[in-house]
């Protein structure tokens, strides 16, 4: 008869390094990455004032520099209930940018992803069963302004949208979803998110759309002339690029400690 062998296992818990690393490809997260705190990088006040004073604006940013980690930090302060009763939703409309100047196939991206980002973020089903329909009702170029305004009035929330990669879109797409951003403004709060920010690498003012539907030039500023500023998030200073060194140094310290 085969008897059963003890395995000896240590006496106290295994202290293993995290495995975090510097990340430079997508969003960093802090349990898995060197990181300084993301929020630290705006002009946070200014931020939630322009929010709490129902503003559309514009956080502009280079590649790789965190605006999409500071997008969703902001997503998770506002979800918080710290800073008032805000829903948030975050929306990377890139997705869209393959449609090109197909309006219709651009906002069924677009509507999709901003409701895959409201089921995934708040367990709100609302915008996921509604759109499809409102897209056969309203049309490409009307779609997004019935949906987001049948999605604001079906909570007393208000809502927030983050929209990262806005100018990844282009031509007729572009115009049309900075059009019904502009036409639904007037209905906000209640009817309208309160507050939109337009993220991307360049202004919308400076956009210049080309629209094959109406066979001329269009500046994005005459498209949403409802922005109230551009925010812009620099390149890490040194005191940044300090901080997210001490941030290794200091999670490194108890392993690298003499026995």
């Amino acid at each position: 008869m085969k008897q059963a062998v003890q395995v000896a296992r240590p006496a106290g818990p295994c202290h293993i390094p995290p495995m975090r690393f510097f990340n430079t490809t997508g969003p960093v997260q802090a349990e898995k990455h060197y990181s300084i705190p993301p929020l630290s990088r705006l002009d946070l006040e200014d931020v939630l004032t322009l929010i709490r004073d129902e503003r559309y604006f514009a956080l502009l940013a280079a590649r790789q520099t965190g605006k999409t980690t500071a997008l969703l930090a902001l997503r998770e302060l506002l979800n918080s209930g710290t800073e008032g009763g805000y829903r948030c939703v975050y929306a990377n409309v890139e997705a869209a940018q393959a449609a090109r100047e197909d309006t219709e196939r651009s906002m069924r991206a677009i509507l999709s992803e901003l409701a895959h980002w409201a089921r995934s973020t708040l367990g709100d089903g609302t915008l996921a069963g509604m759109w499809p329909g409102i897209l056969a009702e309203a049309g490409p170029n009307g779609a997004l302004r019935e949906a987001l305004s049948r999605w604001s009035e079906a909570d007393p929330r208000p809502l927030v949208l983050l929209i990262d990669e806005i100018d990844a879109l282009v031509g007729d797409t572009l115009l049309s979803v900075l059009r019904q951003l502009r036409a639904g403004y007037v209905q906000r709060p209640r009817g309208f998110p309160q507050s939109i920010i337009l993220c991307g690498v360049r202004d919308v003012r400076d956009y210049r759309i080309h629209s094959s539907a109406e066979k001329e030039i269009i500046s994005g500023g005459s498209a949403f002339n409802v922005k109230a500023e551009s925010l812009r998030l620099g390149d890490f200073s040194e005191a940044e690029v300090r901080g997210l060194l001490a941030h290794q140094g200091a999670l490194l310290a108890p392993f690298l400690e003499p026995a």
